[in-house]
C-alpha cells in the first residue's frame, strides 16, 4: 500500500495587531474607539504653506516650506441597535456611548491617535494610516428616513509636537554714580560769596511789594518773587495768604 504523506502545515502571514481588524476589513479608530460602521467617504486635505512672491519683472517664484496641517472629514453612522455590518470592539454599544466618546475627545483638550487599517480579502494590506489629531469639531444629525440611527459629520486637524524655548536674559545694571555737588564760582578770590535762597512765611497784612522792599530794599522787584512762588501763589500775584511759605530767592 502506498504510504500516505502528512499534510503540509500552510504558514500563516503575521496579522496587523489591531483589534478587530480581520481579512478584507476597513476599521476607523479614534483613539481607542472602533467606529461601528465605516465612513462610506473620508477626506484628507494636506495643507500647502507655500508662499508665492510676485517680481518686479520675472514674474512670480514660489518659495517652498513646510506643508501645513492635514484637514480630516467624514460622516460616519452610529447605530442605535444592532446590524449585521456593524462591528463592535467587544460588545454592542448605544449611540449614547459614541456620542459621550466624541464629547470627551473635544473636552479634554488633548491629542489622540487617527487610525485608519484597510485590506484586501486576502489579508494583505492595502494602507494603514495613524495621524496624532485634535478633533475641531462634530454635526449630529437624526434624519427621520435612518429611524432612530444617527449620522455624526466630524472634523479632525492633524497636531503636532510643539515646545518652547526659555532664554534667560542677564540685565546689568549700572550703579548711579554720586552726584557732586559744585561749590558756586566767585569770581576773585576777595568776591563776597552770592546769596543763597530764602524761605519766608507770609504774615498778616503781607504783600509781595512789601516783601520785597523787606529783601532787596526795592519794592518794585516783587515780580522776582512771584515767579519763583507761582505754584504756590497762583496766578494773581496780589493774592497771598498767611502761613505761605516762599522762597526767595537772590537777585
Amino acid at each position: 500500500m502506498a504510504s500516505k504523506k502528512k499534510p503540509k502545515k500552510m504558514s500563516r502571514k503575521k496579522e496587523m495587531t489591531i483589534p478587530g481588524a480581520g481579512k478584507g476589513g476597513y476599521y476607523v479608530y479614534l483613539n481607542k474607539c472602533l467606529l461601528p460602521v465605516t465612513p462610506g467617504k473620508i477626506e484628507m486635505k494636506i495643507n500647502n504653506s507655500n508662499k508665492t512672491i510676485k517680481l518686479i519683472n520675472d514674474g512670480e517664484i514660489n518659495i517652498l516650506k513646510t506643508p501645513g496641517l492635514t484637514d480630516i472629514d467624514f460622516e460616519c453612522e452610529i447605530p442605535q441597535q444592532q446590524y449585521p455590518y456593524a462591528v463592535y470592539k467587544n460588545k454592542f454599544q448605544k449611540a449614547s456611548y459614541f456620542l459621550n466618546y466624541f464629547e470627551k475627545l473635544k473636552k479634554n483638550k488633548k491629542p489622540f491617535q487617527f487610525i485608519v487599517c484597510r485590506r484586501f480579502p486576502n489579508g494583505k494590506k492595502l494602507f494603514y494610516t495613524n495621524l496624532k489629531v485634535s478633533l475641531e469639531e462634530y454635526r449630529i444629525t437624526e434624519d427621520a428616513g435612518n429611524g432612530f440611527d444617527l449620522k455624526v459629520k466630524i472634523s479632525l486637524k492633524q497636531w503636532r509636537n510643539y515646545g518652547t524655548k526659555q532664554v534667560k536674559l542677564k540685565i546689568k545694571v549700572n550703579k548711579p554714580q554720586p552726584v557732586v555737588k559744585e561749590e558756586p564760582i566767585r569770581e576773585t578770590v576777595n568776591s563776597p560769596e552770592p546769596v543763597q535762597n530764602q524761605t519766608y512765611t507770609v504774615q498778616k497784612g503781607d504783600c509781595l511789594w512789601n516783601i520785597a522792599k523787606k529783601f532787596y530794599n526795592n519794592g518794585s522787584l516783587y515780580t522776582v518773587i512771584y515767579e519763583a512762588n507761582k505754584g504756590v501763589i497762583g496766578g494773581n500775584p496780589n493774592l497771598i495768604y498767611p502761613g505761605q511759605v516762599l522762597t526767595i530767592p537772590p537777585v
